[in-house]
């Protein structure tokens, strides 16, 4: 017996297809501007899709300010995938590992403020973040046993640490 019209979808837009579909993407975008690079796509949890672009002479203008140009990237191979009817659109890209070493960066200045939390048993605001760093915020300190509070809306949201709940 072989496969229905109606099974094709689920295996042409799946998990396979649609990091291949995003791959193809970003490499053409990226030979637009004149760079002829091999893109390594993955996705580790089956919900987003990871684009790593290597390191190039067009780093900075990649990249862009704080990050807005790879941002900008990032969202037209989601919509792309969205409109194009496939399973999987959140897409993270990560040119030259600058997402890696912002987050190490994070990271590093979040345990400070664990500490300060953890020590003074206070709640401790913080700065205005985005979403990919406010996930980072609430993971690290839910491992270490704190609570987080995600407060305010758009562009000033922010998370407040506070010491874990007494049981």
């Amino acid at each position: 017996m072989t496969a229905s019209s109606q099974d094709a979808p689920d295996e042409q837009y799946g998990l396979e297809a649609s990091v291949t579909y995003a791959k193809k993407y970003i490499e053409d975008m990226l030979s637009f501007f004149g760079l002829n690079t091999d893109v390594y796509a993955t996705s580790s949890d089956e919900e987003v899709i990871e684009l790593h672009v290597p390191s190039t002479h067009l780093n900075g203008f990649l990249i862009g300010q704080q990050g807005e140009t790879m941002r900008a990237m990032q969202f037209m191979v989601s919509s792309s995938l969205k409109n194009n009817g496939y399973q999987i659109s959140r897409v993270s890209v990560d040119i030259a590992d600058y997402k890696k070493a912002r987050t190490d960066r994070l990271i590093q200045q979040a345990e400070e403020w664990l500490d300060k939390v953890k020590s003074s048993k206070e709640p401790f605001p913080l700065r205005p973040m985005n979403a990919a760093d406010r996930r980072t915020i609430h993971k690290l300190a839910s491992e270490n046993g704190l609570a987080t509070e995600s407060v305010g809306e758009g562009r000033d949201r922010h998370i407040v640490l506070k010491p874990a709940p007494e049981s």
